[in-house]
């Protein structure tokens, strides 16, 4: 099969990018090279997954064209597991039982299901043993240890679902085993992506834990963090993890359904936050672990709580910052204008070229994101993050990099600006973005 454009041209800069040295080690599971690419079932589909809306979405994201543009990765979020008055049920070793009224068909079938796609499956965790694994005092896989003999009962974790979350003392015989046996089931089930979610700084013996249990499965499963990660960790995240959430939920839980569901997902509020954001964190991004911006709310129009200016601007920051790409939008009722955002490659290249961009600019309202390529040309983001009034947003060469001038490109149109001296400017639209591949001349 031929590949994208984009795939070679990120190719050829991850060469040199990879061998540039970074402030942490990073994840030594080989995978994540590039910022994951897919759709994620917690934005659109909620507190409600079942087996026929992850196929149907699975589908869509085939059919739709989107995969082959990089889109890969179909994640089952939170709720796929069922619950008593005690937290999750569990299995005779203490894991979690799927919810069969959802899944009927088991999660290995679905995640057959999205093999046979041609994609890859993703699945949900939350950190700790179940209450009701403690209460039964349930065997341990493979081991002669028992549920309560690692279970931290002083402890509560995070889980949002289900709740009734036990800590584990990882200095207790068995506890790894625990891990081992719950990553082992999932990757007999074929899972290919798993996000751990509710984890903070208190968690590092569970990041750990989860790290080496999927390495030990022999599978590779990418594995990422979830959320809102303290930055003072950031060295550590990099280290056992592929990605990890650098903040709350994108989604605005302004919905009128229950819980905020529905539309709107999420708001300009809520995704300009991420400037900061993507700055703050720029250095801990490269091949093998990326700041994770959450879930990308393009594909269903202006009903998603963005205007399309503003949807650009999204897309350009999560591609300026080599953020994953995860969809948590309806793939089965895409937009016409949202899908040709979707299928820039010019802008899928840009994220998966894998450097971060440094913001350059910070004055109000108008920002400016910039990088250098592996092949010498820079990639220039000028944004006005404004909710109302327009805005002439300026950067000079020298701030960019280099001075001169330089052959511009508008990267959203594949428009050639022509050759361009000392410095580039644009007045944009409220929320409205420029995006520019700047190649010096000299």
């Amino acid at each position: 099969m031929k590949r994208p454009q984009w795939i070679i041209a990120a190719t050829a800069a991850l060469m040199v990018v990879a061998a540039a040295p970074s402030p942490a080690t990073a994840s030594d599971n080989g995978l994540s090279i590039r910022p994951a690419m897919g759709w994620s079932s917690w934005s659109f589909v909620r507190r409600s997954p079942t087996e026929a809306a992850i196929k149907a979405q699975a589908d869509a994201l085939k059919n739709s064209g989107l995969a082959g543009h990089g889109f890969m990765y179909v994640n089952l979020d939170d709720f796929w597991m069922k619950c008593d008055s005690n937290g999750p049920v569990v299995d005779g070793n203490g894991r979690w039982v799927v919810d069969t009224a959802k899944f009927p068909s088991g999660i290995k079938a679905l995640a057959d299901y999205v093999h046979n796609d041609g994609l890859k499956f993703g699945f949900y965790v939350t950190p700790g043993i179940a209450k009701n694994a403690v209460t039964k005092n349930t065997p341990i896989a493979g081991t002669s240890h028992h549920a309560a003999d690692i279970a931290d009962t002083s402890v509560t974790e995070k889980n949002y679902n289900c709740k009734h979350m036990y800590g584990i003392d990882y200095s207790k015989a068995g506890a790894q085993e625990f891990v081992n046996s719950w990553a082992a089931q999932f990757a007999s089930w074929g899972v290919d992506y798993l996000k751990i979610d509710g984890v903070g700084t208190q968690d590092v013996p569970d990041i750990k834990a989860w790290a080496s249990a999927l390495r030990a499965t022999g599978r590779p499963i990418n594995f990422a963090l979830s959320n809102n990660l303290n930055i003072s960790g950031a060295a550590t995240w990099k280290q056992y993890a592929n990605s990890w959430r650098t903040q709350g939920d994108v989604e605005c839980y302004c919905g009128p359904g229950p819980n905020g569901s529905g539309y709107p997902i999420t708001d300009w509020s809520h995704v300009s936050a991420r400037f900061g954001t993507a700055a703050s964190w720029q250095q801990w991004a490269g091949p093998g672990g990326w700041n994770d911006l959450d879930s990308l709310e393009i594909g269903n129009g202006d009903q998603i709580g963005l205007t399309a200016d503003q949807r650009r601007s999204h897309f350009t920051l999560w591609s300026m910052a080599a953020s994953p790409l995860l969809l948590g939008t309806d793939l089965t009722h895409l937009n016409s204008t949202d899908k040709a955002m979707l299928t820039n490659d010019r802008l899928i290249a840009v994220d998966q070229d894998g450097v971060a961009a440094k913001r350059i600019v910070n004055s109000g309202s108008k920002q400016v994101f910039s990088k250098r390529e592996a092949n010498g040309s820079y990639v220039v983001a000028l944004f006005n993050t404004a909710t109302s009034g327009s805005a002439t947003v300026s950067v000079t060469w020298s701030q960019v990099g280099f001075t001169g001038s330089a052959d511009v490109t508008d990267l959203w149109s594949g428009s050639d600006r022509g050759t361009i001296s000392d410095s580039y400017s644009a007045t944009l639209r409220p929320g409205e973005t420029r995006l520019i591949r700047a190649v010096p001349a000299s």
